[in-house]
């Protein structure tokens, strides 16, 4: 019986073990994720930041330089 307890034992630890490393990737992907989610909402702030200043400077041009 030994034999076949320490067999099962080492099945139950090599389960264990596999199942920690698919829940670690799994984990790191959504880290990731959210790492790449937080770039894009970064980025789009960013060009609506532009968009706005642009804009602006574009309204003050033409109050500074009315064209009648």
């Amino acid at each position: 019986m030994g034999f076949t307890d320490d067999a099962k034992e080492t099945a139950r630890s090599a389960a264990r073990k596999a199942t920690r490393a698919v829940e670690d990737g799994v984990d790191r992907v959504k880290d990731k994720t959210a790492e790449i989610k937080a770039d894009m909402k970064v980025k789009e702030a960013e060009a609506e930041r532009d968009s706005v200043s642009h804009r602006n400077r574009a309204k003050e041009g033409l109050r500074e330089h009315p064209s009648d």
